[in-house]
């Protein structure tokens, strides 16, 4: 059996203020840090074989810091970087909304559909998503650790559960947020979602799904 432990990485400045981040490579704010650290002393006691990451900086330190418990290197991975927004990357929610009213009209509405200017669409999200899973269904029989991104994270979720991209809006994903898949006889099996009960020590409010 294979089990896949899907984390969104902390958070940024750019979650707080609800820029859209995209492959512009943000770093983890303080708070991001922290919820980093609570993840990483949680999953401290589970035996992990293998830790792979997104390339963009708030994922990777993420990952790193899960990684210094369990004395792995943490592999980069393209299959797991963040959707090109485009031309939205960059811009606060309401601007976004405001500038491109249509699309983001269908983007709320149908983001199967939305393919942002100079962008990419969830198809191929999923495409070099489901790819890195296939590979590392075939390569491990025990626990590995994937560090995304809310759309690549949301995009994974729906395919794994047999589901296509029209049910993106869904699926919650919380800064930090631990999703749990167990792989057997050919099946996917959720069996945790959008775990973040070990950021209680963190005072504060809880950010909304962006």
């Amino acid at each position: 059996m294979t089990q896949i432990l899907l984390v969104r990485h902390g958070e940024t400045k750019w979650n707080v203020k609800e820029v859209f981040r995209g492959q512009i490579d943000i770093e983890l704010n303080e708070t991001g840090m922290k919820q980093a650290e609570l993840l990483a002393e949680y999953l401290s006691s589970i035996k992990i074989d293998a830790i792979y990451s997104s390339a963009l900086k708030r994922a990777l330190a993420t990952a790193e810091k899960i990684a210094s418990f369990h004395k792995l290197n943490v592999v980069t991975a393209p299959g797991l970087m963040d959707l090109d927004f485009g031309e939205w990357q960059g811009l606060p929610h309401q601007e976004v909304r405001n500038r491109y009213k249509e699309l983001y009209t269908q983007w709320i509405s149908h983001p199967e559909r939305v393919k942002t200017p100079g962008g990419e669409n969830l198809d191929v999200v999923k495409t070099r998503a489901m790819g890195m899973v296939d590979q590392i269904i075939t390569k491990y029989d025990g626990s590995i650790v994937l560090v995304s991104h809310r759309i690549v994270n949301k995009v994974l979720i729906c395919a794994l559960l047999g589901l296509d991209n029209s049910h993106f809006w869904n699926i919650e994903q919380s800064t930090c947020g631990l999703t749990i898949f167990n792989h057997k006889n050919g099946r996917f099996v959720l069996t945790r979602h959008n775990d973040i009960s070990y950021l209680r020590p963190l005072s504060g409010t809880v950010l909304s799904d962006f």
